[in-house]
Formats: C-alpha cells, sequence, structure tokens
C-alpha cells in the first residue's frame, strides 16, 4: 500500500447568499483533495492529512468527519490559541464562484511554527509521497514558507515523489514576484505536477500549453498534468516523445465548480499511486470531477460518489489523442 501526505489548510465554509441563508460545511484544496482520494483509493492507498486546527468545538467536528471518511489525522496538530478560518463562497448563474476569506490567524497558517512540527518532519520521511499546492504554501508567512519548501527539497532528495499543483490564487500573495520565485524552488523537485492552463497564463504569461510544457520541463519537472477544463487534460512524461490529451465528457449542467481541479487531483492520484496507467488516471479524475461539479459545495455527500464506478479501463464516450 501506498501512503500519501497531504499539506494545506482546512476552514469552515459558509456556502449562499450575504444576509440570506447559508449552509455550514468545511473545505480547502488540500482537504478536498484528500476526501475525494479517500473516496476513490478506499483501502489502496493511506491518506495522512498535514494541518493544524484549534481545540474548540467546530474543529473537534471536523476532525471527527475526516475521520469518517478513512483520513488518518494523526499528524494534525491542535493549536491552543487559533481556530480554524472561514470563507464564504457566493456563485452566479453559470456556477462560478467567488470567495471571501477570514483566515489571517487560522491555526493552519502557523503549522510549520508549531512546537510539534518536528513530528510532521519525522513522518514525512516516511511516505511515498508529499502532495502540496500553491495555497498550501500561499498562506504560509514567508519565513515559514521557506522552510517548507526546503524541507520537501530533503525529502525528494531522499526518494519520496512530490506532487505539486500551482493553484495560484494572486490575493494570497505578497506578489507575482514572490509567488514565481517560490514555485521555481519547488518546480525544480517536483516529480508531478498538477497544473491548470488558466492559472499558467495568469502567473506566467504562458500564450499556448506547448508553452507550458516546455517551461514546466525547463524548470525540472518530471511529468505533467496540464488541466484544461472541459477540453479535457494533456498527460505528459518528459522521458516519452509526446504529450497525450485525454479528453473529457462535458457537463451539460454545473451548479458549483469550487473542486474542479481538486477532485480531478484526487482521482488522478488514486489512479497514479495504484498503478494505473496516466490514461485511466486522468479518466478516473475527469469522471470525479464531473460528479462533484454537478452538486453545491466544496465536498459533496456520499452518496454522490458511492455509486461511482472507478475500476476505469476504457470509456467509449471519452476521446483520447495524441498531439
Amino acid at each position: 500500500m501506498k501512503r500519501i501526505a497531504i499539506i494545506g489548510e482546512c476552514m469552515i465554509e459558509l456556502n449562499g447568499a450575504p444576509f440570506g441563508t447559508m449552509q455550514q460545511a468545511y473545505g480547502g484544496d488540500s482537504l478536498n483533495t484528500a476526501v475525494y482520494m479517500a473516496r476513490t483509493a478506499g483501502q489502496s492507498v493511506e491518506i495522512d492529512y498535514i494541518s493544524a486546527l484549534g481545540i474548540d468545538a467546530i474543529s473537534d467536528g471536523m476532525l471527527s468527519r475526516w475521520q469518517q471518511e478513512g483520513i488518518n489525522t494523526e499528524h494534525v496538530l491542535r493549536d491552543k490559541t487559533r481556530q480554524p478560518g472561514l470563507y464564504l463562497i457566493q456563485l452566479d448563474e453559470q456556477g462560478e464562484r467567488t470567495f471571501l476569506y477570514w483566515r489571517n490567524q487560522s491555526a493552519a497558517r502557523y503549522l510549520v511554527r508549531h512546537p510539534d512540527f518536528s513530528q510532521v518532519e519525522y513522518h514525512l520521511q516516511t511516505v511515498d509521497m508529499v502532495y502540496v499546492s500553491g495555497i498550501s504554501l500561499a498562506i504560509l508567512p514567508a519565513e515559514d514558507r521557506q522552510q517548507l519548501v526546503t524541507l520537501l527539497g530533503q525529502q525528494s532528495s531522499n526518494g519520496v515523489e512530490i506532487a505539486f499543483d500551482s493553484n495560484y490564487r494572486p490575493a494570497l500573495w505578497e506578489n507575482a514576484d514572490e509567488a514565481r520565485k517560490c514555485y521555481k524552488q519547488i518546480l525544480s523537485f517536483t516529480n508531478l505536477a498538477l497544473v491548470t492552463d488558466d492559472d499558467e497564463e495568469t502567473l506566467w504569461g504562458d500564450t499556448s500549453s506547448q508553452a507550458t510544457l516546455d517551461r514546466l520541463q525547463s524548470a525540472g519537472v518530471k511529468k505533467v498534468v496540464l488541466k484544461m477544463g472541459p477540453k479535457g487534460c494533456l498527460y505528459t512524461d518528459y522521458t516519452t516523445d509526446k504529450p497525450e490529451l485525454i479528453g473529457t465528457t462535458p457537463i451539460e449542467t454545473v451548479i458549483d465548480t469550487t473542486s474542479a481541479g481538486d477532485s480531478f487531483n484526487a482521482g488522478f492520484l488514486s489512479g497514479y499511486l495504484t498503478d494505473k496507467t496516466p490514461r485511466e488516471a486522468a479518466l478516473q479524475g475527469h469522471q470525479l470531477a464531473g460528479t462533484v461539479i454537478q452538486h453545491k459545495g466544496a465536498i459533496i455527500p456520499c452518496y454522490a460518489t458511492e455509486a461511482m464506478d472507478f475500476n476505469i479501463h476504457s470509456t467509449a464516450s471519452t476521446i483520447t489523442t495524441k498531439l
């Protein structure tokens, strides 16, 4: 059984209209991926979530629910002086979302400074893969961010695979130059990059998918999944000749795109860590994301994913071509 450590922040989610009906849940890009990985991989992959919560009742409730999902929470540190962050989602008629955040004093922001973080450092030596996103890095104070990137570089040198989703959110960074500097460091030892075309264009000014793939190869990345929304994704292993375009079935009714990329990552990583082919892993990611965006909220009800068949070997409605 492979073991993955997923590092990041989970916040309290409020979903609805201001001063109107609100639904309370929780979410965060890394936690979303952990939950959907647990549902997809079952007992085939051990999933460790690495974060920090408070000692309040909401933190207790979140931790309990993650455990019910099958996530190992042994390395979720508890902060006696801070609580989880909070975000509000507002959706437009097309299902696109905007966010308001309250997270500057969240427990997860100060994960690296926690007195017990040394236990996390030791644990990361024992896993097969560490997954981190641009958001996981952006929320940290600059000094802590550098400490975490250095730690990940050391683990990579020791044979741990590093998976990175750039997930660029400009509002979380001091400026774009700081984001690019940080990303260059982590990409230099990234085994698997899971990136989105819009984010790469925004941060790097890439004018085409090929420009993104060329840049990531030059940065030192070994394998890339470039997510392109309804067009599917490009998978590239730089030891092979050409990238592979793996299409997806369009979804007619999109309700909420909040976790589209996170759930795709979960499906892909579950397949990757259980020795499925890149095509099978990507189809699994497409199927999972396609289900998630037909529901409200970052984490959809269990029943919506329980009926899915993740033993994907071929899909007639999905076309795979070579570029």
